[in-house]
């Protein structure tokens, strides 16, 4: 493409984006996405369909109704997929890239701060007062997902189902998610009508002017799929995951703690339907329970940590990798920050090279067909099980806020201060509808002033 292609005027207003300009709007999303998936999506919308129109709102609907039936993070699998359609292949890694680069650098620093003193008293004052607030946070998101997601009684019993599945017969996340997704196909096949309102998205009539990338523009040359370009990018994809992991195998040895991080959070990643919070259980699971890389409570601060930070809060696995290699630094004692970093920036790539690969292979066929994906059914059981397993994760959070000691239902023991604190940061979601950030650094402040007065 020449130079005065890259500016051919779409409209009296309108200019399609070079590649450069895009580089420059990624790179600012990715310092201001805070907010969670709902939050980013919200910002996208409005630069890229209401103020620059680089696209429809049909045309963002439909790649968006892709991104959510995927595993990972929605926001930025989005993000890729219009710096694919728009600069190709490498706009598509740009998007990507630049939309968890920011959080990485951030998170990171945070991390070496938290790791080197988080344990002076104030510091830790303002991680206390954090705690509760993150109790009410995973709460209010099982209500806004169960909100969105329990339609009928078959999916309340789902819940039901995968909540006593995983907390009292320690179910594996994965098999919860199978057993949801087969009970959903088998459910629509019997009752078709049954997921007829669960779809994730539908179009608005609401209309903002010509776009670049109208509602019947032709998928660009790029776009127009092909079953042999699908077949080679996969092959690429297997190619890409398999060398970097063989490289730490062969640098590190096949039980060393990145390679097992590398396998886990690949696996992870793949397990991420229905948010970062539908997956935080398993993270739980094999990061605190199996490998030990950090404990219950490291794992909290960096949630909350990962709230503060721009980018999707699945980037907590850059804390839980940072927090793992300087707990177990592989290249030796001295070496313990560069251990650190280096695990962080592994766990990081791990988790969201899948969102790359499945992007850049599924969103040819999805622009060529240009109809909504049909895997409504078992979804809709999928976030059914979700909400489940975020409530088990609530509690398993409260137990250990409210009882430190580790004494559950000892109630002369509990912590009434930070249950108090909980019930507060519930009535200020709930009926307030304060922030995210916002009530972290209320509860931060609470949780230093405590410190101070104790």
């Amino acid at each position: 493409m020449t130079k005065s292609e890259k500016h051919i005027l779409i409209d009296e207003e309108i200019l399609a984006p070079t590649l450069r300009q895009a580089f420059w709007y990624w790179l600012k999303l990715g310092l201001i996405s805070f907010g969670g998936p709902a939050g980013q999506i919200s910002i996208m919308h409005q630069d890229l369909v209401e103020t620059k129109r680089w696209i429809s709102e049909k045309r963002f609907l439909h790649a968006l109704n892709y991104c959510m039936v995927l595993p990972g993070p929605e926001a930025q699998q989005l993000a890729i997929y219009i710096g694919w359609l728009l600069h190709r292949t490498r706009g598509g890694i740009v998007a990507g890239g630049l939309f968890v680069l920011p959080s990485l650098v951030i998170l990171t620093a945070l991390s070496y701060i938290y790791m080197r003193f988080g344990s002076l008293p104030a510091i830790a004052g303002i991680l206390y007062g954090i705690k509760p607030a993150i109790v009410a946070i995973v709460i209010f998101a099982a209500y806004r997902i169960g909100l969105r997601a329990l339609k009928n009684k078959l999916l309340w019993s789902i819940t039901f189902a995968s909540f006593v599945a995983i907390v009292f017969l320690n179910v594996p996340f994965p098999l919860i998610l199978v057993g949801a997704a087969l009970i959903g196909l088998l459910a629509h096949r019997y009752k078709p009508n049954l997921f007829a309102d669960s779809a994730v998205h539908h179009a608005s009539k609401q209309h903002y002017g010509k776009a670049l990338i109208e509602d019947d523009t032709p998928p660009p040359a790029h776009a127009i799929f092909s079953f042999k370009k699908m077949i080679r990018l996969i092959v690429i994809g297997i190619c890409i995951w398999s060398v970097s992991m063989l490289l730490i195998v062969l640098y590190f040895g096949i039980d060393a703690t990145l390679t097992q991080m590398g396998w886990f959070f690949t696996k992870a990643a793949l397990l991420t339907f229905g948010g970062a919070y539908a997956v935080l259980p398993y993270v739980f699971q094999g990061a605190v329970g199996h490998y030990q890389w950090l404990t219950a409570p490291q794992m909290m601060d960096g949630l909350a940590l990962g709230e503060t930070t721009p980018g999707p809060l699945i980037m907590v696995v850059t804390f839980v990798g940072f927090v793992g290699g300087w707990t177990q630094p592989f290249l030796g004692v001295e070496s313990t920050l560069i251990s650190a970093i280096i695990a962080a920036c592994v766990v990081t790539f791990f988790t969201f090279l899948p969102s790359f690969i499945l992007i850049l292979i599924g969103a040819p066929f999805i622009e060529s067909t240009q109809n909504n994906v049909h895997l409504t059914a078992p979804l809709s059981a999928i976030s059914a099980a979700v909400v489940g397993v975020i409530v088990s994760l609530a509690l398993f959070f409260a137990g250990h806020i409210f009882w430190p000691d580790g004494l559950v239902n000892d109630w002369a023991n509990i912590d009434w201060f930070a249950c108090a604190a909980t019930l507060l940061a519930l009535l200020l979601l709930f009926k307030f509808k304060l922030g995210t950030i916002k009530l972290i650094g209320i509860f931060a402040v609470i949780g230093l002033l405590h410190h101070l007065l104790r």
